[in-house]
């Protein structure tokens, strides 16, 4: 080997050695105080990618579980409310259990005048829970929990959208119940339902319209009751009916005394006329074109003159009860047909709970309610009438003395009875989304902890190993640094050569 003075090649050796091992220690340093292997991409790229999806689906379903606790309170806040709103359907159904007995002697008024409080506190409580027609809570519930393939199994839905999940008196069919005043028997009628001896409508049928507000709008309602093969009791006739009106507040009975005991009845504070068609054959429950207005309601018949291009073209009605007033008026568009009258009548009144029908003849309607009004006529137009004619109070009926005093209260136990049913379903929902939320906590913990261990297994570093790997660095650098102070001596050799 030559001697060479100006190339100390193991100095250089020993010198990027020492280069090599002071990397290594510091990369080895940086690993044990950052508790990381990874520090920077260039530490291993393709395993920073993957703990970086790893961490980032760990802050996902971090924030999901918080979704998830969050989801739950909102349902617990539900679930307390309409606790609380089965508790008023209990005394809704006491005060009618007391209405509805025959020998109750105190005043059904009182008792009535409670039950609609109840009514209205019940909107009041569902209101304030989100849970009635467009409220905060009555829609999908959509919980972004996180953790899934795609972002619609990332979330729980809780359903409680629509009419079948609003717990106010509208949504539970109570909205027309009342606990005084009673059923009307039909005028024109002669048959007895009570009759032992007699089995109705033997394979044929007989059909009931009826004129009702149905909380939007004005309908014809037609149920028809068939009797089968082998005909029908009168209970059974009561039954068919009953089914086809349990949902619009109107209920089926039999007289109970008087001229009329035996007979058909209907009751419920909800405003109806009804008329019945002739049997299809066999033997009627109910005389061929007997008719009923609701006289369990306060009421004013009117048939109608369409109002005419005449000065003056308007007829003016103001119309009040204990919750306000509403000021209708007639011209020759809105009280151009009947239809459209009861339609402008009903747009001012439907709020004060006074509605107008058509009457059973298809001239005019009957304006009801089951509480008190007033209607007022200040102006009358030139050509018709909506209202009689002349200005003036108009005379208001009040509920017929004769209709069953305990007919509506029977009614309205036949709708508690339906409110406590869909209250059940909605709290059903209720308590099956805390539960689905409970689940996916727990789900979206399990992922939180197993993505953890994935994200450390690549990320963390090994402390034991680099714990070695500084100690033998270590060593190494003094064996560098000795080395390359024996390479540095080696050329003062060549001095020796010099002094010869």
């Amino acid at each position: 080997m030559a001697v060479s003075i100006q190339t100390n090649v193991n100095s250089i050796v020993a010198q990027e050695n020492l280069r090599v091992t002071g990397e290594f220690q510091s990369k080895t340093i940086q690993r044990l105080t950052s508790g990381y292997r990874i520090n920077s991409s260039g530490d291993d790229a393709a395993g920073l990618a993957v703990a970086n999806k790893f961490r980032s689906d760990i802050a996902e379903l971090s924030q999901g579980v918080r979704n998830a606790n969050d989801g739950i309170s909102t349902l617990q806040l539900v679930d307390g409310g309409l606790n609380n709103i089965s508790k008023l359907i209990d005394r809704l159904k006491t005060l009618a259990s007391q209405s509805a007995s025959g020998t109750f002697s105190g005043n059904r008024s009182t008792l009535n005048n409670e039950y609609q409080a109840l009514l209205v506190e019940i909107n009041r409580q569902a209101s304030n829970i989100g849970m009635v027609s467009g409220g905060t809570n009555n829609k999908v519930l959509d919980v972004y929990i996180g953790g899934g393939s795609t972002q619609s199994n990332a979330q729980v839905s809780v359903d409680l959208s629509g009419s079948t999940n609003q717990v106010d008196s509208t949504g539970l069919g109570l909205a027309t119940t009342a606990i005084s005043g009673g059923g009307t028997a039909l005028t024109g009628n002669s048959v007895r339902l009570d009759n032992p001896a007699l089995s109705f409508l033997a394979s044929n049928t007989q059909v009931f319209t009826f004129h009702i507000y149905n909380g939007a709008a004005t309908a014809d309602v037609a149920v028809t009751v068939s009797g089968g093969a082998s005909g029908l009791t009168g209970t059974e006739v009561l039954n068919q009916l009953n089914t086809g009106l349990a949902s619009y507040g109107i209920s089926a009975s039999m007289v109970g005394s008087g001229t009329d005991v035996g007979e058909l009845q209907f009751g419920g504070a909800t405003a109806f006329t009804v008329e019945v068609a002739a049997a299809s054959g066999g033997t009627a429950a109910v005389t061929t074109n007997s008719t009923a207005v609701n006289q369990g309601n306060y009421r004013l018949a009117s048939t109608i003159t369409a109002v005419s291009d005449s000065d003056p073209a308007t007829e003016i009605v103001t119309i009040t009860n204990a919750s306000g007033s509403a000021n209708v008026t007639f011209t020759t568009v809105s009280g151009a047909d009947l239809a459209t009258a009861m339609a402008t009548i009903n747009a001012q009144t439907a709020a004060l709970g006074i509605y107008a029908v058509e009457d059973t003849a298809g001239t005019g309607f009957s304006l009801q309610s089951s509480n008190a009004f007033t209607v007022l006529k200040s102006q009358e137009a030139t050509v018709g009438d909506i209202f009689a004619d002349g200005t003036g109070a108009q005379t208001v009926s009040s509920p017929a003395s004769g209709a069953s005093s305990t007919a509506n209260a029977l009614t309205a136990i036949t709708s508690l009875t339906s409110a406590v049913t869909t209250l059940g379903s909605v709290q059903g929902r209720v308590g099956t989304g805390q539960n689905k939320l409970y689940y996916s906590i727990q789900l979206a913990q399990s992922q939180i902890a197993s993505f953890s261990a994935a994200e450390a297994r690549i990320r963390d570093a090994d402390i034991a190993s680099e714990a070695a790997n500084l100690t033998k660095v270590q060593v190494l650098e003094q064996a560098s640094l000795a080395a390359m102070a024996q390479a540095n001596s080696s050329p003062q050799s060549v001095l020796a050569l010099l002094r010869a």
